[in-house]
């Protein structure tokens, strides 16, 4: 019997067809296992980093907003509190208002978004959240005060509304990225979308250097923000606005795409069941159009074929029985109060900001411009120095020295750095404070602000994988609440005109302890490194055909010369192992054997 042909070659520099190369399997589970496993083995290519930008760009836009309004606050005062009392600076409760509203929503989208995301869809979720971000970045920088309602509540309403956004943002790009990248390349890739977040921060401290170049000439004959009137005022009510309102813009690019993505093959393998869809949906996003279509008869038939291999649905009950037992429930103690000791501090070290920025110089006062240009110069400075550097170090160091030890090594290293600022603070010049800022924001991100980010994407089923993602960010969200409200009052308790925050010693040990329980609690966090999903979550059942099947396949050949004979599939060898036998479709659906050119495993036919 003459050798099937295959009209369709598979594959490209990214992603394998690996559903065209298993449509001769007889089995859809089988089909299901083995299609997984190629897009595991897929090499780097550029499709994945067009993959990491396009999810990237929404974190590029959250870091934007998060970052841009610290700098916004300052003009914020200048022209809504201009008067003998606050002499253009923003009052305390308002500045945390503002700030906090953010990270409150975030709480909220992070858990909503995703237990969505697993109910629902990781597709049919995708862009909601970047159009809530849009939408109410645009209307902050139109907000204004009227007799009705002051500018910061309308400005809390909006920031809390796209902290949903942003929130929604985290379990949905880290999942979706987990769940198309190769097992090689991704941790890298997921920390890639992570590490947008530091190029968000820096720009939106250079829109903020090049709006104050633009207004140079409104700014530099004031001599301090008491003394902004008229034309001032005016200028830097337009300048807030269009840095605020830049942040909008990134997203817009990256909108259609998100929209337009497909469903990922494992959650329509493992929720929706379809694996015709799965196909398609796989050929439609490697290519970026569809092209394909599904045979409805052939779709009803395996997913009718499926009904034996189905797990539980994405339910509240179900995800509670699932989280609920023991072995489940430990590793979501552990993603999840990691994150939040990690918040608690991460958020927390920007009470010494002020400080580093007069260390550096940049504390400068001859005039309002030089004060907002030296504020925008000195946060680059610190973003370029510690930041990005530790975010693009995990990227390229992750998927080789694996998550965990860079998470614990991290939490040790930063629990060390916090106690010498702590027990030391009275006996550190500004140079030293300058210094161990720089190394905690380095190890912050090549340490665990990146791997609290990748793990919980890995090591959960996917019916509940995005939840899981969403409950443990959404815990270390709550520490960054913490944080802002609770222990930047605290360093102030006491404070004098001589000594403004008397107590940040203090802080610094308390963060030293969190760091130390977020060393102890990622013990609890399994390795995910060169690992499949199906077999992190603790459910992958691998039989002998698949493993057979795969060293046959890459290795050049699927069956002996013996087991071609007569068309018997894979032949007597595989039976004698116990192996079931597999129904080989060729043209016309007859039976037969796939042979592939020794060495050549991206050729068939």
């Amino acid at each position: 019997m003459g050798k099937p042909s295959f009209q369709q070659r598979a594959g490209n520099s990214a992603y394998h067809d690996a559903t065209g190369v298993y449509t001769h399997i007889a089995d859809p589970n089988e089909r299901r296992r083995m299609a997984l496993a190629e897009v595991d083995k897929a090499p780097f290519g550029w499709y994945h980093i067009r993959l990491a930008v396009v999810t990237g760009i929404g974190f590029f836009t959250d870091a934007y907003s998060l970052f841009a309004i610290n700098l916004a606050v300052i003009m914020l005062g200048i022209v809504y509190w201009q008067d003998e009392v606050h002499k253009g600076v923003m009052p305390h409760n308002a500045d945390t208002a503002i700030k906090v509203a953010t990270s409150a929503g975030a709480i909220f989208g992070q858990v909503i978004f995703g237990y969505l995301a697993d109910v629902l869809g990781r597709k049919k979720m995708y862009g909601v959240e970047l159009m809530i971000i849009i939408s109410t970045t645009l209307a902050q920088s139109l907000c204004g005060e009227s007799n009705a309602v002051s500018v910061v509540g309308v400005l809390i309403f909006y920031r809390v509304v796209m902290g949903i956004g942003v929130g929604g943002d985290y379990p949905l790009s880290a999942v979706i990225t987990a769940e198309f990248a190769s097992t090689k390349h991704r941790g890298g890739i997921v920390a890639a979308v992570f590490a947008m977040q530091g190029l968000g921060q820096l720009a939106a401290s250079l829109m903020a250097l090049i709006v104050v170049a633009i207004y140079k000439e409104n700014l530099q004959d004031v001599p301090n923000v008491a003394s902004c009137s008229g034309d001032c005022v005016a200028a830097v009510d337009r300048m807030w606005r269009l840095i605020i309102a830049f942040g909008g813009i990134p997203g817009w690019f990256a909108l259609y795409y998100r929209l337009t993505i497909p469903e990922t093959p494992r959650y329509t393998f493992d929720v929706l069941y379809d694996i015709e869809k799965a196909s398609v949906d796989t050929r439609r996003y490697r290519y970026g159009k569809s092209g394909n279509t599904i045979n409805p008869v052939e779709q009803a038939q395996v997913r009718r074929d499926m009904a034996k291999y189905q797990t539980p649905r994405p339910t509240v009950g179900e995800i509670f029985r699932f989280y609920s037992k023991k072995k489940n429930g430990i590793k979501l103690f552990g993603t999840a109060f990691s994150w939040f000791f990690l918040d608690l501090a991460f958020y927390g070290l920007g009470f010494s900001s002020p400080t580093l920025l007069s260390t550096m110089g940049f504390d400068k006062k001859e005039n309002l411009y030089a004060i907002l240009k030296n504020t925008a110069t000195g946060q680059i400075v610190l973003i370029c120095a510690g930041a990005i550097p530790g975010y693009w170090m995990t990227v390229f160091t992750v998927d080789r020295l694996g998550r965990k030890p860079i998470q614990i090594g991290g939490f040790a290293i930063l629990t060390v750095i916090f106690c010498v600022l702590g027990f030391a603070w009275r006996g550190l010049t500004k140079i030293h404070l300058l210094v161990l800022y720089v190394m905690a924001q380095f190890f912050f991100n090549f340490g665990p602000n990146a791997t609290t980010f990748i793990t919980p994407a890995e090591i959960f089923p996917t019916r509940v994988r995005s939840t899981g993602h969403g409950l443990s960010a959404g815990l270390g969200k709550l520490g960054a609440v913490i944080a802002q409200v609770f222990f930047a009052p605290m360093i102030k308790r006491g404070a004098t005109h001589e000594n403004p925050t008397p107590w940040i010693h203090g802080v610094m040990q308390i963060f030293a302890l969190f760091m130390f329980l977020g060393m102890l609690t990622s013990l609890l966090v399994p390795e995910s490194k060169n690992t499949s999903l199906e077999a992190l979550s603790g459910e992958q059942a691998e039989g002998p055909y698949e493993l057979q099947f795969q060293r046959s396949f890459w290795g050049g050949s699927v069956a002996s010369a013996s087991d071609r004979e007569g068309g018997e599939g894979m032949g007597e060898g595989m039976r004698e192992r116990g192996i079931p036998r597999a129904v080989i479709r060729g043209s016309g659906g007859s039976g037969g054997t796939v042979d592939v050119e020794k060495g050549k495993w991206w050729k068939l036919g």
